[in-house]
């Protein structure tokens, strides 16, 4: 099923002359191919409603001049992300299969640069109905005996529906109602999520076992079809009980297997087991799930759940964690009670040591001095875990240092037990292999430059210092990243490549010595400075250069930046060959000025240098004029002609006219396939175009029903424009209605023409019994159409939200055409007779006027007929003559009363020649429905067209 709505925009925005048609877009919305028509009170603007799954159709029609151009965009509800980061730039969006995330509000913009864009939305309601979910719970009580003896149970059906479900309970095949079965409760719970309805059986009874069925309905909203679900309440229902075989937390070697198995022990229906997650590796067997050579990345928490929809769901977890060991690191540090930087006898030192691990408190670390294990003593302290360093680190303190401590001490870090390789590091301590580093710039290296795009090298070197620390870089602007992304980058010789350089780079970096992997003292740190070059940013302005020959013409190319900010050539080129002129002051803004001829038109460039490259300001300079804007709203363009042909009226503007040589014609040519058909030039007889100001010219002899691609371009004493091309399609060309053939029960989605009134607060709905809300207001509005069919359809107004007191919703007739009727002998004006049925009830019904508008000049409305307040349950007939001066069209203007209670409706209007009769509407011919007539009512039908016959 495919879903239409349609945006029309229109009005028209005079040129300042009182003379143009530019058209600046104004929105109103109809819509068409409806499939399902359900209301949501609480909404202020109309909503399109479709069932998930089907096809949304949106189509954006504009009117406007230049023709607009489209955007649609969405906000509210969570469509697609792919929607929401990008605009769609066609008049008609397509949704296949559409989703209940994708509801929400869709946004039409048609934008001409003519005033300000047009913006109208339009909110799509998707409807759905999922299949419910029925979960059994008991109380909790101290009662021994059998699990749901003597006992409460609840059950609880929930539900994701739009529009709300309505709930019905069934024991068996038998109908739960409440005030028939004094051992049940039916309510709806508080703090629930989604639509939720619970069964409550107190006190259980024998014949509460049984199965209940839960169903669920939406009414048939759309054609969705009721949804059910059944549970068998037993004396054995219980909860899930789970166990595993293993311990919550299982640790293991990289590329080994693992089974977790997760048992049911109890439970009754037997409770459906899952575990969550599945990683590609995983595969399961039952209540096992197998992790095949687990990796790194397959470590995290496992979930088995266990479901039986009785009681909650039985959950156990397992962590798994899988050892890695890496990035081994040491530090020396001296007394740092004495502020000491260097190794001196007598003092503290203590050697540390750490790896980054998984797990980290599993990290068993040995020490050794000289390849012989390192064991407390007086002078030599180990601390497992030292609190003074990051956590895991260990610590050699040597106490007092002697010369017999200088030596090579290792620390090896491994998980006991485990294949995970040992990582191990040697630390040489003596009185010449431990310095304080010392940081170093090369010469030149203080500020370096660097073309846009190129490669450069940071320098930072460890001139002195044992053992040499890497070196870590950094922005010196806090918010700033490395090109990386991080904060921070190592460098083990402290060179920092930088590549393909942009100048967002550009800045002042920092450079400082680690804190591990040598002396952990103060950090030596330097500083470098980045300059990126580029070449000058431009800005020609407008490069499209128009103007009359033989005028100056002058072209300025602004600078907004440059690095260096120096420019050291400015040259101007046409048509690719450097035009001589004495050499441009640098430090002003490049200009050239020249006078404009035929011999001197063409493309035009200005080259700006700098030290780190050349940028180029381009224009195109012509005295060619601007192309043809077509008209895209002509009224009635097509005409028929003999021989099956057909005439197009082809209307357009010429883009400022005045800015190049004055105008003289038009070349035209009518392609078909490819080929002309017609080439000829069209001849203004001296007449200028003006800005916004439509000029026509009427193509003949175009076969019906082909379309054709119109080339259309402007003419001077000096040159041709560029052609601007558009398609003219045939269509049914459009006539005013007789308002004797117009008659309208509302049946076909067009409505008989007639349309809604853009200046009115809000619509008409066209609705049947089928398409009713099922939560319409009952003590108000119609049931069926008035002829009592359930298909049959009409037009009314809804009093609910958002509307308020003395709101007003206008439905507009087609324009009807007086010209072509004559009146009676001796009468100036033809008398017509207005028919219609309405329905008014409700206690709080507002008015229901039908207006005459008579078209002239200007439009004016006369009130021609007028109901208040409540008028009764049935259908009424109405009908009155009137004689228009004009063209004319009927307005049924609904006005809402004090409150909800005040639809009022319409339908079975005609519009007929010759002053009204006591049988009028009798003679109305019911067209768009189905309508059963009585035989009375056709005889009547024939006497009033025979009598119509013999009056003309």
């Amino acid at each position: 099923m495919e879903l239409f709505w349609i945006l029309l925009f229109s009005s028209f925005y005079p040129h300042a002359s009182g003379q143009g048609v530019y058209a600046q877009a104004n929105a109103q919305i109809v819509h068409s191919g409806a499939a399902c028509n359900v209301k949501d009170d609480n909404i202020s603007e109309r909503i399109y409603t479709i069932k998930e799954g089907d096809t949304l159709v949106l189509q954006c029609i504009v009117k406007g001049h230049p023709r607009p151009q489209v955007r649609w965009t969405k906000t509210a509800g969570s469509a697609s992300d792919k929607f929401q980061e990008t605009s769609i730039y066609n008049e008609t969006l397509r949704i296949e299969g559409i989703q209940r995330v994708q509801g929400g509000r869709y946004y039409c913009k048609a934008d001409n640069g003519v005033g300000v864009a047009a913006i109208k939305s339009i909110r799509v309601d998707v409807q759905y109905l999922d299949i419910p979910v029925l979960t059994v719970h008991q109380t909790i009580s101290d009662v021994r005996g059998s699990y749901y003896q003597e006992k409460t149970v609840f059950l609880r059906c929930t539900v994701n529906s739009n529009p709300p479900a309505r709930f019905i309970w069934k024991r068996g095949n038998m109908l739960i109602e409440q005030s028939k079965d004094n051992g049940v409760d039916i309510y709806e719970p508080l703090y629930t999520q989604g639509e939720t309805k619970v069964l409550k059986l107190k006190n259980l009874r024998p014949k509460d076992f049984a199965d209940y069925t839960c169903q669920v309905s939406v009414r048939n909203v759309c054609s969705i079809e009721d949804k059910s679900v059944t549970f068998r309440l037993t004396n054995a229902t219980s909860p899930p009980i789970i166990r595993l075989s293993v311990n919550d937390t299982v640790v293991v070697d990289p590329g080994q297997d693992v089974l977790l198995t997760c048992e049911v022990t109890a439970g009754f229906p037997l409770p459906t087991l899952r575990w969550s997650p599945l990683p590609l590796s995983a595969q399961v067997r039952g209540p096992t799930l197998n992790l095949r050579a687990v990796t790194p990345t397959d470590a995290g928490f496992y979930n088995c759940t266990a479901y039986n929809n009785v009681g909650n769901q039985a959950r156990k977890n397992v962590n798994l964690v899988v050892r890695t060991m890496s990035n081994l690191t040491f530090q020396i540090t001296p007394d740092s009670n004495k502020d000491s930087e260097t190794i001196q006898m007598g003092r503290d030192l203590k050697l540390s040591c750490h790896v980054d691990a998984t797990p980290q408190d599993k990290v068993n670390y040995t020490w050794y001095k000289n390849g012989a294990p390192v064991f407390n003593s007086d002078s030599l302290i180990l601390l497992r875990s030292d609190p003074d360093m990051a956590p895991g680190t260990s610590s050699l303190e040597i106490v007092d240092m002697k010369f017999r401590d200088l030596a090579t001490y290792s620390c090896v870090a491994n998980f006991p037990g485990s294949r995970v390789p040992e990582l191990r590091v040697d630390v040489n301590i003596s009185q010449n292999s431990v310095s304080p580093p010392v940081l170093a710039l090369p010469p030149g290296g203080q500020v370096v430059n660097v073309r846009e795009g190129g490669n450069i090298d940071l320098v930072c070197l460890v001139v002195e210092g044992k053992p040499r620390p890497p070196i870590l870089w950094s922005r010196m602007e806090k918010d700033l990243l490395m090109s990386s992304g991080a904060t921070t980058m190592e460098t083990l010789d402290g060179r920092l490549m930088l590549r393909n350089v942009s100048r967002d780079m550009m800045g002042a970096y920092r450079c400082q010595t680690a804190p591990y992997n040598g002396l952990n003292i103060k950090r030596r740190e330097a500083q470098v400075q980045l300059n990126v070059q580029y070449p000058p940013i431009l800005d020609p302005g407008d490069p499209d250069v128009r103007s009359r020959n033989y005028q100056m013409v002058t072209l300025r190319c602004t600078v907004i930046r440059s690095f260096p900010t120096r420019l050291i050539d400015i040259r101007w080129f046409r048509n690719g060959e450097i035009i001589r002129m004495p050499m441009p002051d640098t430090k002003e803004k490049p200009e050239l000025k020249f006078k404009l001829d035929p011999t001197n038109n063409g493309s035009y460039e200005c080259r700006v240098t700098n030290s780190a490259g050349t940028s180029t300001c381009a224009f195109n300079v012509s005295a060619q004029p601007y192309n043809a804007e077509f008209y895209f709203d002509t009224p009635n363009p097509v005409r028929i002609q003999k021989g099956n042909n057909y005439s197009y009226n082809l209307q357009w503007t010429q883009r400022d006219p005045e800015a190049t040589d004055r105008i003289i014609g038009y070349w035209i040519n009518v392609r078909k396939n490819k080929q002309n058909v017609l080439s000829k030039q069209i001849d203004l007889k001296g007449k200028e175009p003006e800005k916004g100001v439509l000029l026509s010219h009427t193509i003949s002899d175009l076969r019906i029903p082909l379309s054709y691609e119109v080339r259309l371009a402007p003419i001077t004493t000096y040159s041709t424009g560029e052609y601007a091309s558009r398609i003219i399609q045939y269509s049914e060309p459009y006539t005013y209605p007789r308002p004797s053939d117009h008659v309208c029960g509302f049946e076909d989605q067009r409505i008989c023409g007639f349309s809604q009134d853009r200046s009115d607060v809000f619509d008409w709905t066209r609705q049947n019994h089928l398409s009713q809300n099922p939560k319409r207001s009952a003590n108000t509005g119609p049931d069926t159409d008035r002829s009592g069919t359930k298909e049959g359809y009409y037009m009314y107004i809804e009093a609910s939200r958002p509307r308020t007191e003395g709101d007003k919703a206008r439905l507009l007739s087609p324009l009807f055409n007086v010209t072509s009727v004559r009146g009676p002998k001796g009468s100036g004006r033809v008398p017509y007779c207005v028919a219609f049925y309405y329905h008014m009830k409700g206690k709080h019904i507002g008015s229901l006027n039908v207006l005459l508008r008579v078209r002239s000049i200007a439009s004016v409305d006369s009130v021609a007929w007028s109901k208040s307040g409540h008028q009764g349950p049935d259908w009424r007939r109405a009908f009155f003559d009137i004689s228009p001066s004009g063209p004319f069209q009927i307005v049924f203007e609904g006005i809402r009363g004090p409150s909800f209670e005040g639809d009022i409706a319409i339908d079975d209007v005609s519009i007929t020649i010759g002053k009204c009769k006591q049988d009028t509407v009798s003679s109305a011919v019911l067209i768009g429905g189905s309508r059963s007539l009585p035989l009375a009512r056709w005889l009547t039908f024939g006497l009033s067209c025979f009598l119509l016959l013999l009056y003309r």
